[in-house]
């Protein structure tokens, strides 16, 4: 064996381990993470190789309908579906993943120290939880946007917020009942003993302990951010034009449904084969974890 081969063995073996490792995952998390893989790279590289810009009119004939250098057609502005449907893809997955993961940062917060600390407060904090959860997650979105205020309408912080203020609470009752079945064990009992506070006891025992529920409830919750982003841009309660925001593209070209399908087909399908990655990458996310998971659940 040469040197070449010697020094080659390691980096063999260990593509080796993880080619084995990737083919023991279950077939819904390989073929979501391919799905999310490529809207990732799409989204990091699309708008350096996208035909043009989001704004840019007089790409075409309007509604010129479907064609190789315009896959998903022109819009009635004369604008390039595709190249919308590519600049956006940023947008929609950066919003849903810092919505929803405020959303976890937030929800495990509450529902840790809640579960952990328990008495009236953890009765007070599931009360308000309880209240939050009953209301629609649409309905309570509307309704933190309409609180804002007109001033805050279409900015991408107010949509990130919303997102995390819809999720917090779903994600706290998880994370509640991880901290109640956690607070049980030697390991904490110990920790109290020891004198240290709530909050240290939630660092250093509760989330490392809990991270596999968290885990599962972040990609759970991110597969409906998507959604809940596109529903609120549909709506108008979204982004503001032009923004290639996906439910936004969708809502100005409905009324061309029946003249131009294919300018709604575009982000339609963006839309949905993220929602469905997703939901592939977090069922066998939960299959690894050993964990149960409704996708019909948001």
């Amino acid at each position: 064996m040469s040197d070449l081969d010697i020094r080659l063995a390691p980096a063999v073996q260990r593509q080796a381990r993880l080619w084995s490792l990737w083919r023991q995952m279950p077939l819904s998390f390989r073929i979501g993470s391919i799905i999310l893989a490529i809207h990732f790279i799409v989204a990091a590289t699309g708008p350096f190789w996208a035909p043009y810009g989001y704004s840019q009119m007089g790409a075409g004939p309007p509604l010129s309908g479907m064609s190789l250098a315009h896959p998903f057609g022109i819009d009635q502005l004369g604008r390039d579906v595709f190249s919308r449907v590519i600049h956006g893809s940023h947008i929609v997955i950066l919003l849903s993943l810092s919505g929803t993961l405020l959303g976890l940062v937030l929800g495990a917060i509450i529902g840790l120290l809640s579960g952990y600390v328990g008495g009236w407060i953890d009765e007070a904090v599931q009360r308000v939880l309880e209240a939050l959860i009953s209301i629609p997650f649409l309905v309570l979105a509307l309704i933190a946007i309409a609180a804002a205020g007109t001033d805050y309408a279409g900015n991408p912080i107010l949509i990130v917020l919303v997102v995390a203020l819809v999720y917090a609470p779903r994600i706290a009752r998880m994370a509640r009942a991880a901290a109640i079945d956690i607070a049980t064990r030697d390991y904490v009992t110990v920790a109290r003993l020891r004198g240290e506070s709530a909050w240290s006891v939630m660092l250093r025992e509760l989330v490392p302990n809990a991270t596999g529920v968290l885990l599962v409830e972040f990609a759970l919750r991110a597969g409906y951010a998507p959604v809940l982003i596109g529903s609120l841009g549909f709506l108008g309660f979204g982004l503001r034009p032009p923004t290639p925001e996906w439910g936004l593209m969708i809502s100005e070209n409905r009324a061309l449904l029946i003249i131009a399908p294919s300018t709604v087909l575009g982000p339609g399908l963006a839309l949905a084969s993220l929602v469905v990655g997703l939901n592939l990458f977090t069922e066998g996310l939960a299959r690894v974890l050993g964990r149960t998971v409704k996708l019909g659940n948001q």
